[in-house]
């Protein structure tokens, strides 16, 4: 599971020719602008399945190729593996259940997951678990032992929750909470344990009766479906499938899957947070709470990275699983919102990112 990556001219395109197809909404010239540079960014993708995925002020413009032939289920009506893009939805949850009062983002995590524990001095909080700023490394000491068997299938399968809640409780801070940042799919991860520890309620049930039920994401889900369902992930070389994603103890971090047009009504409701069932959360995740430091131009939200444009801030994630990679990004200043996601694994020198980032900023 990876995070974006700094701006940069898409790559061009690797040589063979691209099968590009899709679908568009109101033929005027500004229309017809976006087909083409979505067309551009398709082509510039090496690999089998790419959707890319526009929003304009609700008008939306989705466009799909790749390098193999198109699968029997149109590319843009399956679902596809978030990766670490799903910690957007993630830190929406959290915000709504602190909105709603339910917790406070300052609540100790440990005193969540074992309410018999005594808190220390500088307890791990939510808020730290979101932001990256827990102390936490960015996967358990014992993760890598347990999953090299399937390291090139399913790594995280052989890492349940129980032993992510565990290594939590038994890990001793090196840094003191919220003085350092650094990425960590484990805080995420511990999160997810505490919020359905909080609330009581599986994981599933939790974003799911929370988030994608109000947000109306019928095709988004946490668990693999099936060919018909979902796409094909692939190795780096683009051509070996490997076998749909689980999460294991890491759903909170990386569970999400989800249909490009489901993504954009994600994005479209951070647009316009207005007459949401969750307002309240939408427009809190657009407020900065950190900055990485000198020298970065990162700031963080409680769900996203933002970066500042010519016009406006963006607002923006990524995700990488080991077959398939998104991009998920908005800029509230010109109403606009971009879904990208493919079937390849990134490798050195991939185009995904860079295109997908460089379309959004320069839009």
């Amino acid at each position: 599971m990876t995070v974006g990556a700094q701006p940069a001219r898409p790559a061009p395109w690797p040589g063979i020719p691209p099968d590009v197809t899709g679908v568009t909404w109101r033929g005027t010239l500004d229309d017809d602008e976006a087909v083409w540079r979505l067309d551009e960014a398709v082509a510039a993708v090496d690999a089998p399945d790419v959707v890319f995925a526009l929003s304009r002020y609700g008008r939306r413009t989705v466009r799909t190729g790749g390098t193999a032939p198109p699968p029997p289920v149109p590319r843009d009506q399956l679902r596809y593996e978030m990766g670490s893009a799903s910690k957007t939805f993630t830190g929406l949850l959290l915000a709504h259940l602190t909105q709603t009062g339910l917790l406070s983002a300052g609540e100790p995590a440990a005193a969540l997951l074992d309410p018999a524990r005594r808190p220390g001095e500088d307890p791990v909080t939510l808020a730290h678990l979101i932001t990256h700023t827990s102390g936490l490394p960015a996967l358990p000491a014992d993760f890598f032992v347990r999953a090299l068997p399937a390291w090139h299938t399913n790594p995280y399968a052989r890492y349940p929750a129980e032993r992510v809640v565990d290594a939590f409780l038994r890990h001793r801070q090196r840094h003191r909470p919220g003085t350092r940042w650094h990425y960590s799919n484990f805080a995420v991860a511990v999160l997810g344990h505490a919020l359905t520890a909080a609330t009581a309620t599986p994981w599933d049930e939790l974003l799911t009766g929370q988030v994608l039920d109000p947000l109306r994401l019928s095709g988004a889900t946490l668990a693999p479906g099936g060919p018909d369902t979902d796409a094909t992930g692939h190795r780096r070389n683009g051509s070996t499938p490997v076998p749909p994603l689980t999460v294991g103890g890491f759903q909170a971090a990386g569970a999400v899957r989800a249909t490009p047009h489901d993504l954009l009504t994600f994005l479209e409701a951070h647009l316009d947070p207005s007459g949401s069932p969750l307002t309240a959360a939408l427009r809190a995740v657009r407020s900065p709470v950190l900055r990485r430091g000198l020298g970065h131009r990162h700031v963080h939200t409680v769900a996203w990275f933002q970066h500042p444009t010519q016009s406006g801030p963006m607002y923006f994630h990524g995700g990488a699983t080991l077959g398939q990679q998104a991009f998920l990004g908005f800029r509230p200043d010109i109403g606009t919102a971009l879904a990208a996601v493919c079937t390849r694994r990134f490798r050195a020198g991939d185009a995904f990112v860079p295109t997908a980032y460089t379309l959004l900023a320069e839009m």
